[in-house]
């Protein structure tokens, strides 16, 4: 990874990383899996007390387009990283033609590409997956044009909080690609 062969340390920092996001990612799958299984058209799962208010099968088709698009990106941004711990992992060392599972010479600009296009995976991921919830708390509890103090009780939060935790992961990502 530059002029230096790479230390033990630092590809294990590299390997770290990868599987952090292959573990989160796997976590959020499971979540887009669980909203899958749910039956968005089932009544007895809605709380809309206003018939005028409840969420039109539009809603529902986005909720599973969203959950789709949430599970496309998670598992692109898994396959990228699991990809780049391989490279890491697999790369064949001169010393004795042996492989190792230590250290590996590996194009630093490839890595940070590959750690990029693996962040981009995991916060598109998280965007749709969002996305979902926010159809979902409109089947559940009534559409935003409603007004319902419920609907909006729930989704504010969530629109401030995702994107605040996406916008310190990006800026993780970002410094973690400069150094």
């Amino acid at each position: 990874m530059g002029d230096k062969p790479p230390t033990k340390f630092h590809t294990s920092i590299h390997i770290a990383a990868l599987d952090g996001i292959v573990h989160v990612n796997s976590l959020f799958t499971l979540a887009v899996f669980v909203g899958l299984a749910w039956d968005p058209s089932d009544p007895n799962n809605r709380l809309v007390e206003d018939p005028l208010c409840a969420a039109g099968n539009d809603v529902a088709a986005d909720l599973i387009t969203f959950h789709v698009f949430s599970f496309s990106s998670f598992l692109f941004s898994s396959l990228v990283a699991l990809g780049l711990k391989q490279a890491l992992r697999m790369v064949q060392t001169t010393h004795l033609h042996v492989f190792t599972l230590d250290m590996a010479h590996v194009n630093k600009t490839a890595l940070r590409v590959g750690y990029l296009v693996s962040a981009a995976g995991s916060v598109s991921g998280c965007l749709f997956l969002m996305m979902a919830l926010v159809d979902v708390v409109q089947i559940k509890l009534g559409t935003l044009s409603c007004g319902s103090s419920l609907s909006y009780g729930a989704i504010v939060p969530l629109m401030v909080l995702v994107p605040c935790g996406l916008s310190i992961y990006v800026c993780f990502v970002l410094h973690a690609f400069a150094c």
